[in-house]
């Protein structure tokens, strides 16, 4: 009984903080689905008088939001993809294999991670423009997976360090190599952490926003964030065509985030007991 009432507080407090971050999200929902007449005279915290969709679809014809989020997702799912691979790939040599100086190595990601975004626009820049990348999808795809993968291989090469040595050696001695080792063994015991990495990337990539305003300069191939962010700045929309391009933007990321949620629960508690 002591127990109980001790769990009221905390999760009445976890209740007030949910509802302080959902809050924001419904008042976009609800402001999407306005006119701006309605908008104007009762205010943004007011319920619809009816449905208004023109927001909507105004805001995805004037931007061809189809193509926009197709090139986010092409680009965050390739970027997920192909990051946790390198991670994966770079964490076997560093955390498994042991390669002379590990410690500088992980340093050297450390710092990587570390470096301001600002201060890689006009190198990344020059060096898509002499290899003719500039202005694709695949050179965001190049530097993003590069940039991810610095975290991914910091985090695995730390988990990796710690695994334990006998099942390799068993599995060295039943006569498995080195790929044999890394894909049968050690990716299927650590997929909880994958599984994470894989999520988190493709969240972060989505949500990007300034190499993806230099490296994209067509609009056939700009993502979502860059699209929103472009037409903002022009202020060529309405305050209810404003909250439908947020909820627009923010909608796939939040259902992506939704169908993997038991992943990254996994994930977690899997880290929490190692």
């Amino acid at each position: 009984m002591n127990a109980a009432i001790r769990r009221h507080p905390v999760l009445v407090t976890l209740g007030v903080a949910a509802l302080f971050m959902i809050a924001p999200f419904l008042i976009v929902v609800v402001n999407a689905f306005k006119s701006p007449e309605d908008y104007s005279n009762n205010g943004p915290l007011s319920l619809p008088d009816s449905l208004y969709t023109d927001g909507i679809t105004g805001f995805w014809e004037r931007v061809d939001f189809g193509q926009k989020l197709w090139n986010s997702v092409l680009i965050s799912g390739s970027v997920a993809v192909l990051a946790v691979v390198l991670s994966v790939l770079t964490a076997y040599a560093i955390g498994i294999g042991r390669v002379r100086g590990r410690t500088w190595v992980l340093a050297f990601f450390v710092l990587a991670n570390m470096l301001p975004q600002e201060a890689l626009v006009y190198p990344l820049y020059f060096l898509a423009k002499k290899a003719d990348l500039y202005d694709t999808r695949l050179s965001v795809i190049i530097v993003f997976t590069v940039i991810q993968s610095a975290f991914g291989t910091y985090l695995l090469s730390s988990v990796l360090g710690r695994f334990p040595r006998e099942v390799i050696e068993a599995a060295r001695i039943d006569g498995a190599g080195k790929w044999q080792v890394l894909w049968r063994i050690v990716v299927p015991m650590n997929r909880p952490t994958i599984g994470v990495l894989l999520v988190f990337f493709f969240i972060w990539t989505w949500n990007e926003f300034l190499l993806p305003l230099v490296m994209l300069l067509s609009n056939d191939n700009q993502t979502v964030s860059v699209a929103l962010g472009v037409l903002q700045g022009q202020r060529l929309m309405d305050a209810t065509m404003t909250n439908a391009a947020a909820l627009l933007g923010v909608l796939p990321a939040i259902v992506f985030f939704l169908l993997f949620q038991r992943t990254l629960t996994r994930g977690i508690a899997a880290g929490a007991v190692k």
